[in-house]
């Protein structure tokens, strides 16, 4: 996915349907958000995990700060203690130690997922404790640009989906599943314009500014 395809998808899905037609006049287009592949964006991911982005990057930046790179070395080289310290639940410790051990010992070849069915990049990073479905999903979506991807587990996008569908219920990830297939092959796209429409509507940005090293 890149800028010109992204336009032309989005074009297209609007020709075609009415409700994102809508979403689009009523609120624009956003950029294309992506995020370069790799551990650092992993990091970010999972440091994003049930809390805000704004506070997620908080953290992220402070990690950052004291290993001077976001690098897996270096992070199994700090201590939980100052980890914690910047933020980093005991919880999302040992997932971050579990990322970045699978890294060093060869488990997980980060650069080779871009060569992977989508499946097969799920399968790669679910093995991992701390890495679901939500996750995986938003790897392959941001950082390796995949254009048919629809985070069901996402509940902004479930409410998303409602609002912009005028839907007297917010569906759960089976109802959405089944929303999603009207999109299809381009579901990521879809994804972003109701995403988009969602943050709008709150007075909130797609993500908080961060630079990942």
């Amino acid at each position: 996915m890149d800028d010109r395809l992204f336009a032309r998808t989005v074009a297209d899905l609007t020709a075609h349907d009415p409700d994102l037609a809508a979403l689009v006049a009523a609120h624009g287009i956003p950029p294309l958000w992506l995020r370069p592949p790799g551990f650092p964006s992993l990091v970010l991911f999972i440091l994003e995990q049930q809390v805000s982005l704004a506070s997620a990057a908080a953290a992220y930046r402070k990690v950052l700060e004291r290993l001077g790179a976001m690098e897996p070395a270096a992070l199994l080289a700090a201590t939980p203690e100052e980890l914690r310290a910047d933020g980093v639940s005991r919880q999302k410790d040992r997932y971050l130690r579990a990322l970045a051990s699978a890294v060093v010992g060869g488990e997980l070849d980060l650069p080779g997922l871009a060569d992977l069915s989508d499946d097969e990049v799920r399968r790669a990073l679910t093995a991992l404790p701390g890495i679901g479905r939500w996750t995986a999903d938003v790897y392959l979506l941001a950082c390796l640009g995949r254009p048919d991807l629809w985070p069901v587990g996402d509940r902004a996008l479930q409410v998303a989906a409602a609002e912009a569908l005028g839907l007297d219920e917010v569906p759960d990830q089976a109802g959405l599943e089944l929303l999603g297939e009207r999109w299809r092959p381009h579901r990521s796209t879809a994804s972003r314009l109701l995403w988009h429409g969602y943050l709008v509507r709150r007075g909130r940005t797609e993500t908080p500014l961060i630079t990942l090293d």
